[in-house]
């Protein structure tokens, strides 16, 4: 059994009571949290024990991502100036269907371990690339071959759900995956609000081996209020329910999901840039739904639960500005505060997957901690104000130590036991596996897409009507003028 006591940093417990703990200590003993010390008062070294210098850092419960395609990250970047209707046609209706299980596997492996780098310590594997059961065995074998916290959620996009959960082979891989006790296991599937209700099967299923559902809800123009209806009516809306996005509902929709327990999954850079709907956090607080923080997919964005917290207090707060600034009043306390963002990245995610026993520092839950601690950077210094200290100036390369089920598994900066050359020769043949089947024209022209000719308005403020040809050819480039 390890036992690890990082000594004398500000402590984010992220308790009941707001406790944050000044120049404390915590103790990991095995898997759980033996104490966490008060201000100064300093806890006894056990025999054996690993001492972590924490002074100048920040220890808090590990993070937790409630929806991330790991299975994507070998294509990490590619679709940077993406928009959701480009990514649904590579995905779902083009060049996703040639993803091989080894494809899966490497894009899960990177994936995994991305994650403990950045102090993400649980993370759900939105995993709708699982076209066969080969596929879903590739998927579970990366993540339990990286030392993190880890759920499987079952999905497919190139068939239906009522399909796909009805096959007595994927039967089969989730009954023997539930019993299995190292990964969590949810099935992941989305509904269009067709009247017939053809998800019905899958949410039976579902029911059946008690795993909960993630669905994306919400998504402009392809899952709206009436799969909400759907869902509720039928009687599947449960506690255990994730819905990823949200950002288009009505307030009937918000109304079912707070009076049935479900939580939101809130991917405020995907939302932002891909087009699902504006971030919904400043409408989804007025019903007192449980938020939880996700990265959605590294095809566009980082795996950083750090830019999620920033980005979601920015979406927040521009969107209560805007709403009062269109009533001719002013903002001036913001409701969205650091501690809400740091309290929806930890403990948040530990309520949407039913977790107790993670999500907070306090004696007898799980030893799942992290250290923010980088005395190289002018960045970490003063520590004034840690939750937004957390929020607004932390980021990956800060993480110090990751601590998860009481096992050191990044350590001064560092991974623990990760064969990143190894890793790395994985992703590749992905990618050359990716680039190949595509052809290179097709390679390239996914990666750029065409860009929309943009409309430049006359000033007339200017001194002179004369425009040189470097200055015509400086705005085409820039708003494809011709």
């Amino acid at each position: 059994m390890t036992t690890v006591l990082l000594r004398g940093g500000t402590v984010l417990t992220m308790d009941d009571q707001h406790t944050v703990v000044q120049d404390g200590d915590v103790l990991v003993d095995g898997d759980r949290i033996a104490a966490v010390g008060q201000s100064g008062q300093r806890l006894d070294v056990p025999e054996g024990a690993q001492v972590v210098d924490a002074a100048g850092g920040i220890v808090m419960p590990g993070m937790i991502d409630t929806h991330r395609h790991m299975w994507q990250t070998a294509m990490r970047a590619y679709g940077a100036d993406w928009t959701l209707t480009q990514y649904f046609v590579w995905y779902y209706l083009e060049h996703g269907k040639i993803f091989r299980p080894e494809d899966i596997h490497a894009g899960n492996l990177t994936s995994a371990w991305e994650s403990l780098e950045a102090g993400v310590t649980t993370t759900v594997d939105w995993s709708h690339g699982l076209q066969s059961v080969d596929h879903a065995e590739a998927a579970a074998d990366a993540l339990k071959a990286v030392p993190g916290r880890f759920v499987l959620a079952y999905g497919n996009i190139q068939a239906g759900p009522w399909e796909w959960s009805a096959d007595p082979s994927v039967r089969a891989f989730l009954e023997r995956l539930r019993d299995d006790g190292q990964l969590g296991l949810q099935l992941a599937f989305d509904v269009t609000g067709d009247p017939a209700f053809p998800e019905r099967a899958a949410f039976e299923v579902a029911r059946e081996l008690g795993l909960g559902v993630t669905t994306h809800a919400g998504v402009w123009g392809a899952t709206n209020d009436n799969g909400i209806k759907l869902m509720h009516e039928n009687g599947f809306m449960t506690p255990q329910n994730i819905y990823v996005h949200a950002a288009t509902l009505t307030t009937d929709s918000y109304q079912r999901i707070a009076a049935t327990g479900g939580s939101i999954s809130v991917s405020t850079e995907s939302e932002q840039s891909a087009g699902q709907g504006y971030p919904p956090t400043w409408q989804v607080r007025r019903h007192n739904i449980p938020v939880s923080l996700s990265m959605d997919t590294s095809v566009w964005w980082s795996g950083d639960l750090f830019s999620a917290m920033r980005t979601t207090l920015g979406a927040d707060r521009a969107r209560e500005h805007l709403e009062a600034h269109m009533k001719g009043e002013t903002v001036t306390h913001s409701h969205l505060r650091a501690e809400h963002v740091v309290d929806w990245a930890t403990r948040g995610g530990a309520r949407a997957l039913g977790r107790d026993d993670l999500g907070s520092l306090e004696p007898g839950k799980k030893a799942d901690v992290i250290l923010i601690k980088n005395d190289a950077s002018p960045v970490s210094f003063p520590l004034i104000n840690p939750y937004g200290q957390v929020a607004f100036q932390a980021q990956r390369g800060d993480v110090h130590t990751v601590i998860v089920d009481g096992r050191v598994v990044k350590q001064d900066h560092q991974l623990v036991g990760c064969d990143l050359p190894a890793v790395r020769r994985e992703v590749e043949a992905t990618v050359d596996h990716l680039r190949s089947a595509l052809g290179e024209d097709a390679w390239r022209s996914g990666m750029n897409p065409e860009l929309p000719e943009g409309e430049v308005f006359d000033n007339p403020y200017q001194y002179t009507a004369y425009k040189s040809d470097s200055t015509r050819e400086a705005r085409g480039t820039i708003f494809g003028e011709s």
